[in-house]
């Protein structure tokens, strides 16, 4: 009996272990390792010089935007106020733009080689991390959220390709360390795209840092909001919570979901809301996916990438002008998915071979895939039929 009892201690013990990676940090962190890796950066640059499509549309897209221009002026300040919808908005929208232009910049500098784009890419880092000091009012979590997701983006790219030096790579690392991670590493109980936005910001900023335990941290956080935030029939009646909530009634979880109280595979918390903020919560989450497949761990393999597919393919259908049914939302939905099906629809479909009918339809409606000037941009360019 005290056998039996030893060996299902140790099967118990052994099936932990073998599930623990899931959620552990690598033991030597890959670089640039955020989102995007140097294989998929390697095939995007072969492909742009070749004049392949749909790359060289999506590159063109890119160096004809704000974002690319060589004599753009950073904006930084001390402290960047942002209520509700930005308002007010006290250098909200000059920093995530800062941030995704720094991000473009150092895009522009790997395919071109042009050493003008990574310094400039550069001078928009530097400006910022010598300046800022706190995110404040309502919208402060999402705020550093969506900026500290671009950074380190961009700054993975510059520090681990550019051959020229930058000097100001560790104050760059202390501010997303002591003014961005802080804001976001504990996460929030408001709608659960900003949770999931900020997971995104705390999992790059660790992989830049190399901090294994935020990486923990985050990605532990990740799954929970991941798994709160998109609804499978596997779930039960109700929808998966975050404990830290309290939805402990149908009714609390019902209104939380926006009102709706009838529940389907692939249906989001924020559905009923509207398809664009739903956009931002399905963008996080393949973006967290994509850069712990770079590191090594398979989340596309649990329960994510199953929530992801799904997500991506109720909306999309949507989006693509199917009838909204009476129980969905009183039988009216507010579009605008924004461009944020590529990196999953890579991942899910190209990589592992599921079927993606509508997100497949609506990916290759919309290419290339643009910015959406908050945290999302390129993906066509990036990730398009990319397995590198």
């Amino acid at each position: 009996m005290r056998r039996t009892a030893l060996l299902a201690a140790v099967a118990a013990l052994v099936a932990g272990a073998l599930a623990w990676p899931a959620d552990a940090a690598p033991a030597t962190f890959a670089h640039p390792g955020v989102t995007v890796s140097k294989g998929q950066l390697d095939f995007t640059r072969a492909k742009v010089n070749a004049g392949a499509q749909p790359w060289k549309g999506a590159y063109d897209q890119m160096m004809a935007s704000k974002y690319a221009d060589l004599n753009r002026t950073p904006k930084p300040r001390a402290v960047v106020e942002c209520g509700s919808y930005s308002n007010p908005n006290h250098g909200c929208t000059d920093e995530r733009e800062d941030a995704l232009a720094a991000y473009t910049q150092a895009l522009a500098w790997y395919i071109t080689r042009d050493e003008r784009h990574a310094k400039k890419s550069i001078q928009l880092m530097d400006a910022w991390s010598a300046v800022v000091t706190d995110h404040t009012n309502s919208n402060a979590p999402l705020q550093a959220g969506w900026a500290g997701s671009s950074w380190p983006k961009a700054a993975e790219i510059i520090k681990h390709t550019y051959t020229g030096g930058w000097a100001g790579s560790g104050r760059f690392a202390t501010m997303l360390r002591d003014v961005y991670l802080p804001e976001v590493i504990n996460g929030s109980n408001s709608n659960g795209n900003w949770e999931l936005s900020m997971m995104e910001a705390a999992v790059g900023i660790s992989v830049f840092l190399e901090d294994k335990a935020s990486y923990d941290k985050a990605t532990a956080k990740f799954r929970t909001r991941t798994a709160a935030y998109v609804y499978l029939a596997s779930d039960g009646e109700l929808p998966k919570i975050v404990p830290s909530q309290n939805l402990d009634t149908r009714d609390k979880v019902v209104r939380y979901w926006q009102g709706q109280s009838t529940f389907v595979t692939g249906l989001t918390q924020e559905t009923c809301r509207d398809l664009t903020h739903t956009g931002y919560g399905i963008s996080a989450i393949s973006h967290v996916a994509e850069t712990s497949r770079i590191q090594g761990q398979d989340l596309y393999g649990t329960d994510v990438g199953e929530r992801l597919r799904q997500a991506l393919g109720f909306q999309a259908k949507y989006e693509l002008g199917t009838a909204v049914p009476s129980w969905l939302c009183g039988g009216s939905l507010h579009l605008g998915l924004g461009p944020v099906t590529e990196v999953g629809y890579n991942a899910l479909h190209n990589r592992i071979g599921m079927a993606m009918t509508n997100t497949q339809a609506l990916t290759e409606r919309n290419r290339p895939a643009g910015s959406n000037n908050l945290f999302v941009a390129w993906e066509t360019l990036t990730h398009g039929d990319n397995l590198s």
